[in-house]
């Protein structure tokens, strides 16, 4: 299913108003991970709003194009997308977190239209992602796999054995999109592991790469449409994000890996993000 051609403007009113939902159901079910949820939007917004080969009513289609959150301590953010998007009504957005809601802090399999996979246990995305990959090579079939991974995660050494596999394999249909907001659980990621330099990394084992603002639509939709990929070697996007983006007081404090909104802050971050 094609997608129309949104415009800069229209992709940034929606990744507010995304933005502006996931504090909510933050705020409404005490689920945290709420900054690691607002660094991805744009990822998220660009990806669906843009190449992926999806239709939300045939979410099973065996040619429709994979997206795999593998950081999916984010999970708030990709079911506020699908919800937006149409896998499932944006009702069921409200039981996020709640006891028996098929939305789970972390996804589970199965758990909703356009999920791909269960994820939280960091490090399994780009592996799943490669065999999904492969697969289409083998198959003879035309789907692409998108894979959107953590900077910390890049500290697992199942990342770099599937990085070798799938450029030894040549999977050009598959890409891996880092979001690179420079903060793990306890530290600066660059602190923690010495990720820098990323691309470089990337680049090493054999991987076309892409280095970008990952807040920027304009640069995001280029990185991730088909021609520029690279025959014969899949691609990463090394996308710099801000932990926390859209609301001030959130921004690259990773205090918010862990809180969660009070009522008051909810309202001051809909007032930013000019949707009250």
């Amino acid at each position: 299913m094609a997608n129309k051609n949104y415009d800069i403007p229209e992709l940034q009113l929606l990744a507010a108003g995304l933005r502006g939902k996931v504090v909510e159901m933050s705020a409404a079910s005490g689920a945290a991970h709420l900054a690691s949820a607002l660094s991805c939007i744009d990822i998220l917004v660009a990806a669906y709003w843009g190449p992926l080969n999806i239709n939300p009513g045939d979410a099973a289609n065996p040619l429709r194009d994979r997206f795999i959150l593998s950081k999916g301590h984010a999970a708030s953010a990709l079911y506020a997308v699908l919800a937006e998007r149409g896998f499932f009504p944006r009702a069921l957005l409200d039981q996020f977190a709640k006891f028996g809601s098929p939305l789970a802090e972390q996804p589970a399999p199965g758990c909703a239209p356009g999920v791909e996979l269960a994820t939280g246990s960091l490090g399994h995305g780009l592996p799943v992602g490669a065999g999904h990959a492969l697969a289409a090579k083998i198959l003879g079939q035309d789907y692409e796999v998108l894979v959107c991974m953590s900077d910390g995660e890049c500290n697992e050494g199942t990342v770099w054995e599937a990085a070798m596999f799938a450029a030894a394999r040549k999977l050009q249909n598959l890409t891996v999109i880092v979001d690179y907001n420079g903060w793990q659980a306890t530290g600066r990621s660059n602190e923690i592991m010495a990720l820098a330099p990323l691309k470089e990394k990337w680049a090493a084992f054999g991987w076309r790469t892409h280095e970008i603002d990952g807040h920027d639509f304009a640069a995001l939709g280029g990185a991730l449409r088909r021609e520029a990929q690279h025959v014969g070697q899949p691609t990463a996007i090394i996308a710099h994000t801000v932990k926390g983006k859209g609301v001030s007081f959130m921004e690259d404090d990773n205090n918010w890996h862990y809180r969660i909104p009070k009522d008051s802050e909810v309202d001051a971050a809909r007032k930013e993000l000019g949707l009250s």
